[in-house]
């Protein structure tokens, strides 16, 4: 038996979890839900559910728009730490519970996704890239302008 398991997490305690330990973007405005993966006990990985983008509003879809583990998890099994499949079946599971009948995700270049497939995600292609900056709201640092994985699951 495992001893990671999903466990509740507000999306304001998630949101400061993150921003303690997300490698690359640590800011994140808000969260519709969140959860979190514990091993024996402690929190060790946050998933955050974020609103999509305008052109989805009022569609029943929601955005994964982080995952963030700690690094170097125990193994299970002689087996990579499952924590982040874990994370992406559990946010999906919560979302379905809430209505929402698709789940999108993003992934930057060089990040295979194994994760992503493991818990029923679909290559969707790739974005053309670039930033989403906004007047009063630049992106800044720029973090990755190249094209991002794009991934969905249907849910329930």
């Amino acid at each position: 038996m495992s001893d990671y398991a999903i466990s509740p997490i507000t999306g304001r305690q998630g949101r400061a979890w993150v921003a303690a330990v997300h490698r690359h973007l640590p800011k994140i405005q808000g969260a519709l839900f969140a959860v979190a993966v514990d091993y024996r006990g402690t929190t060790v990985g946050v998933a955050l559910a974020g609103s999509p983008p305008p052109a989805w509003e009022g569609k029943p879809i929601f955005v994964i728009t982080r995952v963030a583990v700690l690094p170097d998890l125990p193994r299970v099994d002689g087996h990579a730490a499952p924590a982040c499949s874990m994370l992406y079946g559990a946010i999906c599971r919560a979302g379905a519970a809430l209505g929402y009948r698709e789940a999108w995700t993003y992934t930057l270049p060089g990040e295979d996704g194994r994760s992503i497939r493991a818990a029923g995600f679909t290559f969707a292609g790739e974005t053309r890239g670039g930033q989403l900056d906004r007047p009063g709201r630049p992106r800044s640092p720029v973090i990755c302008d190249e094209p991002k994985g794009r991934w969905f699951r249907l849910l329930g």
